[in-house]
């Protein structure tokens, strides 16, 4: 007897695999969003716990890993999708880091000249003759570089946030597009 074995019993199917190290707050669009582009979760890798070797806790990243059939149509297009929003999500991470970063910069300067100012006023009650005249004029605006950062820092990171805003919208509507077209081409 003959038994004749077509490609539909045998069900064998060619993976291709992905890992990709994504920051933590893009984990959600991320997971939600590869499978456009045809990539599944690999199931023979677990998602990495707290302390796992696979979560990198001090730079808030995790790596996932996919998988996608090798025969899938329209590859060289989904790839190049991809790819467009694989550069989408490190724009969103410049853009938020874009937020805080003139903050961060501009509330330091102004806390280490307020250093400068409180050292100058240490060295001055310090002295062999203590002048507590300088002591008080340097201490005042010292004080106040410690003080004002705060402000600031919070000031400057409420109108770059305003500014940022609109384009890190822009760029989740482009992420979204990026990812429909590629929905089509798998249908």
């Amino acid at each position: 007897m003959t038994t004749i074995i077509s490609d539909e019993t045998i069900g064998y199917i060619g993976y291709e695999y992905r890992e990709t190290v994504v920051p933590k707050e893009y984990i959600s669009l991320c997971l939600d969003s590869y499978p456009c582009f045809g990539w599944e979760p690999d199931p023979n890798h677990k998602p990495a716990k707290e302390g796992d070797s696979g979560a990198n806790l001090s730079t808030k990243e995790e790596t996932l890993y996919f998988r996608r059939n090798r025969n899938i149509s329209n590859k060289a297009e989904l790839t190049r999708l991809q790819r467009h929003f694989d550069s989408c999500i490190a724009e969103l991470r410049a853009l938020e880091q874009a937020k805080t970063t003139p903050a961060i910069i501009a509330a330091l300067a102004v806390g280490m000249i307020g250093t400068a100012f409180m050292a100058g006023s240490t060295f001055a009650v310090t002295a062999e003759t203590p002048n507590y005249g300088l002591m008080v004029l340097l201490a005042v605006p010292g004080f106040l570089g410690w003080i004002i950062p705060i402000f600031l820092y919070r000031n400057l990171l409420k109108k770059r946030t305003a500014e940022i805003e609109p384009l890190i919208g822009q760029k989740y509507d482009e992420i979204y597009s990026v990812c429909e077209k590629a929905s089509r081409l798998l249908r």
